[in-house]
């Protein structure tokens, strides 16, 4: 995928990439090359495959949250690592702040230089574990619209992450692959245990490789109970559902 496709296939999105927002995403693939030599953050490096399977692929969170083009919201994304999906979504929708939580401080690192690279504001960077990041006395707990992870783990195990941070009336949304339907029956009882609900899930394919693409959107219907997150490691070793 070179550039004019890359801006075609975002434009199809609802969103169509000013010069401005195209040069962003090549320096961002610059940077994240560059640190990429020092730094593990990602097997992916070609260009084209990175404007496809990362920039391209972020930004499909568009269409699970369509609010999120427009809407003044916050965006919290639970293991970011290179900064995907949120900080492609934060160049094609600059209203939304955006806050980055990753285990990882040489990723933060990373994220932080790149941050002031590609002149974006309303970016808050953590270096925290996403169990005490959403703890009880965490002041970051319920407190985003929506959060986000594009995270390996499994489907259940995200959501104990995650739904603890979205406020009651928010949204929790996942970023699959071709399996991320199979997760939905173990992750059910998770949602309903930390106040979430299945709301929908959308599959796509993603362009000219045609590998599945999963999303999805759970909403917070009640508040989580103060017992979630269980403490770190926890939800991977014992996840909720089983």
């Amino acid at each position: 995928m070179d550039e004019a496709e890359f801006s075609a296939a975002v434009a199809a999105l609802g969103v169509t990439p000013t010069a401005a927002q195209l040069a962003k995403f090549a320096r961002y693939y610059q940077d994240l090359v560059a640190a990429n030599e020092h730094v593990n953050l990602t097997a992916i490096t070609e260009q084209s495959a990175v404007y496809l399977k990362h920039f391209y692929d972020s930004l499909t969170l568009l269409e699970a949250v369509p609010a999120l083009k427009s809407e003044p919201l916050t965006l919290c994304d639970v293991g970011a690592g290179a900064g995907f999906p949120s900080l492609p979504v934060k160049i094609m929708a600059p209203q939304l702040d955006v806050t980055i939580v990753d285990s990882l401080n040489k990723r933060i690192a990373f994220l932080d230089g790149l941050v002031q690279a590609l002149g974006l504001s309303g970016v808050h960077l953590y270096h925290d574990r996403a169990e005490t990041f959403g703890g009880k006395r965490s002041a970051h707990r319920e407190a985003y619209d929506v959060v986000v992870a594009r995270a390996v783990a499994p489907l259940n195990v995200l959501a104990e992450l995650c739904l603890p941070l979205v406020r009651p009336g928010g949204q929790f949304v996942a970023l699959k692959g071709s399996k991320g339907e199979e997760e939905i029956s173990h992750a059910k009882t998770a949602f309903g245990e930390l106040g979430g609900q299945l709301k929908q899930v959308q599959t796509l394919s993603l362009p000219e490789t045609g590998d599945p693409r999963t999303l999805i959107v759970v909403d917070k219907i009640s508040k989580t109970p103060g017992r979630f997150p269980r403490k770190p490691g926890t939800p991977s070793k014992q996840p909720l559902g089983g």
